[in-house]
């Protein structure tokens, strides 16, 4: 970390840090000392729990209201009481799923990650196996699983925008948009709904109303693909690479590696919020003019509230850990409706891999964190063996 006073010179090379990532520009701004600052880019950074909590958790106003999740072209999906009760819906139907398909998650790891598997993707396509019944119910058409297919490969995957031209990807997105409109259309029309969502589109269908405009009931269902197969399965690729890095310290309790995975590296990194007033934040003046950055990431890691803050410790979890500096799902009404199931799906994986598996982790040459809208892995090679000495087959 650097000290205080580099602060006052880490102006002089700003035109340079612009042209960095947006985690590398704002890891070098923080100084591990001051917790709100105004950055390089003009926003101001949030980066102190305490403010952190103030800003997410809103409870005096402070920011314009907003939703990570159910946001869309108009702003906010709303009401609140269809944002609750979607998210309570899916909890249910994912869970019950987790119940009925946990004894087939040794098989799909066995065929899909042993004995190579080519990360972070292989995470994001096993939860996808994992998972298709609970995006698409098995009698939905098939056009309509290719499509989501498509969707997954074309836009979930990191770095899958940067393999299609923007021509293609126009045209993908409104063919894409086209079809899931359709099917909406078609399940807002039936004249008798399913007993009980059958799947997600049917949850998003049922908690938005007949009356809800198709095309912001898409946006939600696509939230839902991006969060359950973009983002569990990054979080997942974090814990393998970690795993198979430091295997000296991968503990016997596979909430710990989960838990300390979500710490070094959460997915959901950087929240944006709006000033909804004048107002002092951490010492510092913002405006509605601002815009807020909350990053976790170094909510994570900051040095007042972490011991070996960079390092990965899963034993740490074993005594329990400072909840005011930790956030993986965001804070306040707008905290991540999945986080329970989501925690579950990635401790029964961690959990089976640390149990029948050595897993052993080859980096690609010059790889790093893949920064975007959520922090996905660095690329690398997984292999699996037995811990008898047999390695896995496909």
């Amino acid at each position: 970390m650097e000290s205080s006073p580099t602060r006052a010179v880490r102006g002089q090379g700003r035109s340079r840090d612009r042209r960095a990532d947006p985690l590398t520009r704002i890891r070098a701004e923080f100084d591990g000392v001051h917790g709100v600052w105004r950055s390089a880019g003009g926003e101001v950074c949030v980066a102190d729990p305490e403010a952190v909590r103030a800003v997410m958790g809103n409870r005096h106003g402070t920011v314009a209201e907003t939703s990570d999740f159910y946001h869309n072209r108009h702003g906010v999906f709303g009401p609140r009481s269809a944002q609750i009760a979607i998210g309570r819906a899916a909890r249910d139907l994912i869970r019950r799923h987790l119940d009925l398909q946990r004894a087939e998650l040794p098989r799909l790891v066995a065929e899909r990650l042993a004995p190579h598997s080519e990360w972070p993707d292989a995470g994001n396509l096993l939860v996808l196996s994992h998972l298709r019944d609970v995006l698409l119910h098995r009698d939905a058409p098939a056009r309509l699983h290719t499509t989501v297919e498509a969707i997954v490969d074309r836009a979930v995957l990191a770095g899958a925008r940067g393999r299609h031209s923007v021509p293609s990807r126009l045209l993908f997105r409104r063919r894409a948009l086209r079809a899931l409109r359709e099917e909406v259309r078609a399940r807002q029309d039936r004249p008798d709904g399913p007993a009980a969502p059958r799947d997600l589109m049917d949850v998003v269908v049922d908690g938005g109303g007949a009356a809800a405009d198709p095309r912001d009931l898409v946006e939600v269902y696509l939230s839902f693909l991006f969060a359950a197969v973009g983002s569990v399965g990054f979080a997942l690729g974090w814990s393998v690479h970690l795993m198979g890095t430091h295997p000296d310290r991968v503990s016997a309790d596979p909430s710990w590696t989960v838990r300390e995975a979500l710490r070094l590296w959460p997915v959901a990194w950087l929240f944006a919020r709006t000033p909804s007033r004048a107002q002092e934040l951490g010492g510092t003046r913002v405006t509605p003019r601002d815009r807020l950055v909350v990053c976790s990431y170094l909510v994570h890691r900051h040095p007042g509230h972490w011991d070996r803050p960079d390092e990965f410790v899963p034993q740490r979890w074993a005594t329990g850990v400072p909840d005011a500096a930790y956030l993986p799902f965001g804070h306040g009404p707008h905290t991540c409706a999945g986080a329970t199931v989501t925690v579950r799906l990635l401790e029964d994986l961690v959990g089976l891999l640390s149990r029948d598996w050595r897993v052993s982790v080859t980096p690609h040459d010059g790889a790093g964190p893949q920064v975007g809208a959520a922090l996905a892995p660095p690329r690398f090679t997984a292999t699996l063996s037995r811990p008898d000495g047999c390695p896995g087959r496909r």
